[in-house]
């Protein structure tokens, strides 16, 4: 969240990783001979049955009879807005075996890779090719190996490409099995609406059925999910099967779970079922103009407080203060601010401090910092009579060490201070405090791809930084707004790159939270998707507000497919969310400035 005009901050972690794909890509191996028990394991590769054996985004992909290279057949394939039309099939091979991709294609900007080898995944492609080119590759899979995706894309906003007999020649691979019945299957969350299911990962799942009393009600990649739209105090019987190429298991035994009587649970702090959160600049001026928290308008249900700041970086001593008379002449007395205060909590509104914000970097690298954070918070809170935290830690304040590969069990300092700290305020003051966090994109949906420097060192260590604090707190958590703006291009779990400014970016980092996803792409490390009530869509309120900025009419497109399944444009939801909390803005002051436009749409919206 930004005290002036906006500044883009997204590390230059994807791009650098981008240019050294690319530049690994322009390199076109030369085929070795196929040894005498090699065959050609692709499936329809001159597309002579259509798209048969193949997954293409969206509805991009069309087989054609001209041009063609061989047969009658091609792959025709349009990039379109977001997509880049890709098209994959996986295919099965056998360990520590070398294999050659090959493929014929016309048009400019074709990519030809294969993915999941279990050594270094491999691509090429051509930057320009009026007339057909053939394109080619080699990889060797891994001790483990036994399936590999192979693929061809184009590139954004680029015209329709060709793609024609496509080949992976190597040893044959054993059939695919289908896989056995998961195991462990437990409720890991409960309200009123939702239950929240884990259960044993299964060698050779590439997905899961969920089951409502013999129903399949959702699917997952990973091992978990959560079911949505049920009634309070209801029991209800679940079960879950595990699927891949050759079919699905046998559903689990059953287990039932009962939702609760209502109000949500797990710090859900009786919010209303749809929520507006906004920050009020109430300790600095910008352009936006000084408002008074008398004047904020009976909308905003959660007013964030920007921004309690530290002494020092690794202080831990956390101040606030209002607004200097010589920055905000209107600013109001430090009577009639808490008289405010109690005013919208009368209300039912909610009050909080955020913490941190673009310049209040804030390390708990050691105990004492960690001590002084809960002390000199708990003042603030005290002082003002506010009702809980939003953590908003941003720039260098939360970095996974070397070393720290597991978000589930984190060792950095920075990030186990943070998580106790949290603990002991939620303990002091209760199942009424209220706890917000609002990451950006880079601290959480980025860990899809990359989480910390990495295995092998060398990525930014503050990728995916949040999802250990988000996980160790979820039962904690009130709401999760991550800032879908100031953001690079982010990886959906459609394994599309998505960018911030429409519907789409808002849809896939959204689905992203609720569905869950493995972490730097390890299936036995998945982020397990948070409740709907506890997630909330983050915004910049004008454009003068943040880059990434959003007009109504598209952010009510994503709230359709997010909350009803329609106006989902390309990216299918991974489920209907229909408890989804709401939105979130930076800013209420910005807000304002733009006449109301982002509160006023919400209102309209959701009927209030």
């Amino acid at each position: 969240m930004e005290r002036t005009g906006p500044t883009v901050r997204f590390s230059g972690l994807l791009a650098a990783a981008t240019a050294a794909v690319l530049a690994a890509g322009a390199l076109v191996a030369t085929a070795p001979a196929a040894g005498a028990a090699d065959v050609d394991l692709a499936r329809n590769g001159g597309f002579e049955s259509g798209l048969d054996g193949w997954s293409c985004t969206a509805a991009s992909g069309a087989a054609v009879s001209s041009p063609v290279h061989g047969g009658t057949k091609a792959l025709k394939a349009t990039p379109a807005g977001s997509d880049n039309a890709k098209c994959s099939q996986t295919i099965t091979v056998k360990p520590n075996s070398s294999y050659t991709l090959s493929a014929w294609v016309q048009g400019s900007y074709v990519y030809l890779g294969a993915t999941g080898t279990g050594t270094t995944d491999v691509s090429t492609w051509t930057q320009s090719s009026g007339a057909w080119k053939q394109l080619t590759t080699t990889f060797r899979t891994g001790p483990s190996t036994t399936s590999v995706s192979v693929y061809t894309h184009g590139w954004y906003g680029t015209p329709a490409h060709y793609v024609d007999d496509l080949t992976l020649v190597g040893p044959g691979g054993d059939p695919v099995v289908i896989p056995a019945v998961p195991a462990g299957l437990k409720t890991t969350a409960l309200t009123s609406s939702s239950v929240a299911l884990s259960w044993n990962a299964v060698s050779g799942a590439s997905g899961y059925n969920v089951y409502r009393g013999g129903t399949k009600v959702a699917t997952a990649t990973g091992p978990s999910a959560t079911v949505t739209g049920l009634t309070p105090s209801t029991a209800y019987s679940f079960q879950v099967s595990a699927t891949n190429a050759a079919g699905e298991s046998a559903k689990s035994a059953a287990i039932t779970a009962t939702t609760t009587a209502g109000g949500g649970g797990g710090g859900d702090t009786k919010l209303p079922a749809r929520a507006l959160v906004g920050y009020l600049h109430s300790s600095f001026a910008n352009g936006s103009g000084y408002t008074r928290m008398a004047d904020v308008p009976d909308s905003w249900d959660v007013i964030n407080l920007a921004f309690g700041e530290p002494t020092s970086v690794t202080s831990g001593d956390i101040r606030f203060s209002l607004c200097p008379v010589a920055e905000c002449p209107n600013v109001e007395s430090e009577a009639e601010f808490k008289a405010a205060i109690k005013a919208k909590q009368a209300a039912g509104k909610k009050v909080l401090i955020s913490i941190g914000g673009q310049n209040g970097q804030v390390q708990l690298a050691s105990t004492a910092a960690r001590d002084a954070f809960v002390t000199s918070v708990s003042k603030i809170i005290d002082t003002y009579g506010l009702d809980g935290l939003d953590i908003d830690f941003e720039g260098h304040s939360l970095s996974l060490n070397t070393g720290d590969t597991d978000f589930r069990s984190p060792t950095s300092p920075v990030i186990v201070n943070l998580i106790s700290a949290v603990k002991s305020l939620k303990a002091k003051y209760g199942s009424d405090f209220v706890l917000t966090m609002a990451p950006e994109t880079f601290f959480v949906q980025l860990g899809y791809q990359f989480y910390g420097s990495g295995p092998w060192g060398g990525q930014d260590p503050r990728a995916g930084a949040y999802l250990p604090v988000i996980h160790a707190l979820r039962d904690d958590l009130t709401l999760l707004h991550v800032q879908d703006y100031n953001s690079g291009p982010i990886m959906g779990l459609d394994n599309q790159y998505h960018s911030m400014g429409g519907a789409d970016f808002h849809i896939a980092m959204t689905d992203m939270l609720l569905a869950g996803f493995p972490v730097a792409g390890n299936t036995s490390r998945v982020f397990p998707g948070l409740r709907p009530d506890q997630v909330a869509i983050g915004l910049p309120a004008s454009t003068q507000a943040g880059n990434g900025h959003t007009t109504p009419a598209e952010v009510n497109k994503a709230l359709n497919c997010l909350i009803k399944k329609t106006d989902c444009g390309s990216y299918q939801t991974h489920g209907t969310w229909s408890d989804l909390r709401g939105l979130m803005t930076w800013s209420i002051n910005w807000d304002r400035f733009n006449n109301w436009e982002f509160s006023r749409n919400f209102d309209a919206y959701f009927g209030n």
